[in-house]
């Protein structure tokens, strides 16, 4: 068999063992991609690739950047951070109309650009939020799908896990693509919330307006949010400015949330050692993807696939964009049916080379595609923070919740096209570092 015909042999087959075997991506990576290679070239030299990479990938210092943001996340999370950010954010915006959903969702943005997981942000925000919006009359469909889009947020608003694995598979700055998502995720914040008051203009009885706090409870809820307000502004104008690298802006925010949970008294030793324990099960999943996709990615390269892919859409006498939009509708689909981080990088590979050979700025594209995906966790099949909310909100059918997400995937469509028209948009921040 041709070599770039067992290339896309093997994305077939990866892609089936993902979506029906339930495989672990990181496994099916690394089986696939190590069977590949011992048949195009032979099992010596596959076993070679195998001890060589695997001590590439373990022993690589900017790998370290993962477990440090993940700390700092969950650091954050056992310290009580969502609940006190929500509560301030509810004091000031609660008693307009929608305002605890838009409450929400500026809680979610700014819990999951810390946190870094849509999954453990859905599930934090559900048991603070919902019983909110419940006890003043929201409809489930809203308060539902606000808590499941605004999960997502995370994906974008740096730090990202997933814009640090792009950086790393790609060879791009993770400071640069921090700074890239940084815009695009506020833009796509403040449409969530302009889905908010759309939905209530329409359907006022589904957002009533919570009770006014006066001012003096205004300023009195503000200290609950002020620590991760400076925790978000030391770790990202440090590296704007130049003064950490992404590995030391994730130890010295890890460090930053420690001191300032233990100052305020919302830290024990307990909380400390689960907010450890997790990390070390967050970060030993994403290293097991990433070797995947190391091995996977070898041999994608031996068989030329990502190359000669390249050279035949970039042969066709079709206008960039266009290319760029049946890209996009590729991430799309294929969000829909598998997990963001695994499709990326799979797919990566094979289409950042088409990329370049077009001279799109990559920092750009990589935003973009990373918003594209991220559509996909909230639309089913897969649709994992709508499954997450559905249970937690063991009243609310898993329907409804899909009714409630449909909502905010037109601001997902607006975002993406304002990003294809302004790639300023993405690209500006990192021009300035």
């Amino acid at each position: 068999m041709e070599p770039v015909y067992a290339g896309l042999l093997s994305v077939l087959v990866l892609l089936g063992a993902i979506l029906i075997s339930r495989i672990p991506v990181g496994f099916a990576m690394a089986v696939i991609g190590l069977a590949g290679y011992g048949i195009v070239v032979g099992p010596e030299p596959a076993l070679s690739m195998l001890g060589g990479e695997v001590w590439s990938v373990f022993s690589s210092y900017g790998l370290t950047v993962i477990p440090f943001f993940i700390l700092m996340g969950q650091i954050c999370f056992y310290s009580g951070v969502n609940e006190r950010l929500y509560k301030a954010v509810y004091a000031w915006f609660g008693h307009i109309e929608g305002g605890i959903a838009i409450a929400t969702v500026l809680a979610c943005a700014g819990f999951s650009a810390i946190c870094g997981s849509n999954t453990a942000t859905a599930a934090t925000m559900s048991t603070v939020a919902l019983p909110e919006m419940r006890k003043y009359g929201y409809n489930s469909i809203l308060s539902t799908g606000t808590v499941a889009a605004g999960a997502t947020l995370g994906v974008l608003i740096p730090p990202s896990v997933v814009l640090i694995v792009i950086g790393l598979q790609t060879g791009e700055s993770i400071g640069k693509l921090f700074m890239g998502g940084l815009i695009p995720g506020l833009l796509l914040m403040g449409l969530f919330v302009g889905t908010i008051m759309w939905l209530c203009r329409r359907h006022p009885e589904w957002g009533p307006t919570g009770p006014k706090t006066g001012w003096k409870e205004r300023f009195a809820s503000l200290p609950g949010s002020i620590e991760i307000v400076i925790l978000f502004a030391l770790v990202m104008g440090g590296l704007f400015f130049g003064f950490f690298t992404p590995t030391e802006a994730g130890a010295a925010g890890a460090a930053i949330a420690l001191m300032i949970s233990i100052a305020t008294g919302h830290m024990s030793v307990r909380k400390f050692i689960s907010s450890v324990s997790d990390t070390l099960r967050i970060s030993s999943m994403i290293m097991v993807i990433l070797l995947g996709a190391v091995i996977y990615g070898k041999f994608l390269a031996i068989t030329q696939l990502p190359f000669v892919a390249a050279d035949w859409i970039t042969s066709l006498s079709l206008p960039p964009l266009i290319i760029i939009l049946l890209i996009c509708g590729i991430y799309a689909i294929g969000g829909m049916i598998m997990d963001a981080l695994a499709l990326l990088l799979v797919t990566i590979p094979i289409f950042f080379p088409v990329v370049q050979a077009m001279n799109y700025d990559p920092i750009w594209f990589s935003v973009l595609i990373t918003v594209v995906t991220t559509m996909g966790a909230i639309t089913p099949p897969v649709g994992v923070t709508a499954f997450v909310v559905a249970s937690a909100a063991t009243d609310v059918p898993i329907e409804k919740v899909f009714k409630g997400v449909g909502y905010f995937i037109g601001a997902y469509l607006v975002c993406c096209a304002l990003l294809l028209m302004f790639p300023q948009l993405a690209t500006y921040l990192p021009s300035l570092m």
